[in-house]
């Protein structure tokens, strides 16, 4: 039996719309079913750039935010740009479906705060280019805003490839009932015929407050470093999912050794540690979090709510452990011992709220 969450839990759940249908297609079939609105809305990510001497771009791309009747919110659905399997890359834009690019976060985090998602192509500069002084220019389907010297500021092209096909389900935090809110978004995207992709993962967000403190932030660094494979073996890990990683030698190092909180951030400012490790510590290594978060990243992709919960609850547990004073042990060197010695933690921490 799966114990009940007790911690306050966002989810982000990978899906794939079928083809013909989207994720506007899911946002409005949730809307309709609690009588509720939809809002199209940016979603940032990055992508590999294919121009010489561009490391990467920087992308805007359109998602959905779901309210309820009451204007609470139920869920927001948006693009993943790791999920590629089973599409058409040669597929064209379909309607309406467009992306802005830029090479600075900067200039993409004003270009947000001026462009309205539900706008068309032809407008979604517009107003970024009035606070430039410039004007936007057609070139073939693209449209590019450059400032008054010439330099490129971004660019607005249709998004073929059936990228609006990829859902990334963002649930809010969600504080009890984690298994009923989940369904009620998969539930629906089951009847649609969404499915799992390939590349898929379920990451869990927990609030981070508890594992500021320098003995709960080294077991957990001690965890997901050297328990990796027992873990991956419990919530059966895809071996397809992109942007994971273990974390930084340098760190596991540190925390190995206790270090205390300015030595963890430090080794992790100089790792240049990012979100895209089997658990995301960014929120938790800084005084200026976005949310202050820890997200574990290693839930095996699903669109089953009691499968979601179950690895949840198990990672509920292990992360309960974190919290002890104690050093978190390290795992006998039997990989089946490890599995069964990682269960027994979570069975110990378990017991332990009785």
């Amino acid at each position: 039996m799966t114990p009940p969450l007790r911690r306050r839990i966002g989810f982000e759940v990978e899906l794939m719309a079928p083809p013909g249908l989207s994720r506007r297609s899911l946002a409005v079939e949730l809307a309709g079913r609690c009588g509720g609105s939809v809002r199209p809305v940016w979603h940032e990510d990055s992508e590999p750039s294919l121009v010489p001497g561009v490391g990467r771009f920087l992308h805007l791309t359109l998602g959905f935010e779901v309210r309820r009747a009451d204007g609470s919110p139920l869920c927001t659905l948006v693009d993943d740009v790791t999920l590629v399997a089973g599409l058409d890359p040669g597929a064209a834009a379909a309607p309406g479906w467009f992306r802005v690019l830029s090479d600075d976060p900067r200039l993409l985090r004003l270009l947000a705060a001026h462009s309205d998602p539900a706008q068309s192509i032809s407008a979604a500069l517009e107003e970024t280019a009035r606070l430039w002084g410039t004007r936007v220019e057609q070139i073939g389907d693209v449209f590019r805003l450059d400032d008054p010297g010439g330099a490129t500021i971004a660019l607005a092209a249709p998004q073929g490839g059936e990228r609006e096909r990829p859902c990334e389900v963002i649930t809010p935090p969600l504080t009890e009932d984690h298994r009923e809110a989940l369904d009620e978004l998969l539930a629906p995207a089951r009847e649609l015929g969404f499915t799992v992709p390939v590349e898929a993962a379920v990451h869990m967000h927990v609030d981070g407050g508890p594992f500021r403190s320098p003995p709960a932030l080294n077991n957990l660094i001690r965890l997901f470093a050297h328990w990796r494979e027992p873990l991956r073996a419990i919530f059966r890990t895809n071996p397809a999912c992109r942007r994971l990683a273990p974390l930084p030698a340098p760190l596991v190092a540190a925390a190995d050794a206790g270090a205390d909180a300015a030595t963890l951030r430090k080794t992790a400012n100089d790792c240049n540690l990012s979100k895209f490790f089997d658990v995301n510590l960014c929120q938790i290594l800084t005084d200026r979090p976005v949310r202050d978060t820890v997200e574990i990243r290693i839930l095996s992709g699903s669109i089953d709510a009691d499968e979601i919960v179950h690895h949840a609850a198990v990672a509920e547990l292990l992360l309960e452990q974190c919290l002890d004073e104690q050093p978190f042990p390290y795992p006998p060197s039997d990989p089946v011992a490890a599995v069964d010695g990682l269960l027994t933690i979570a069975a110990a921490a378990l017991a332990a709220r009785t």
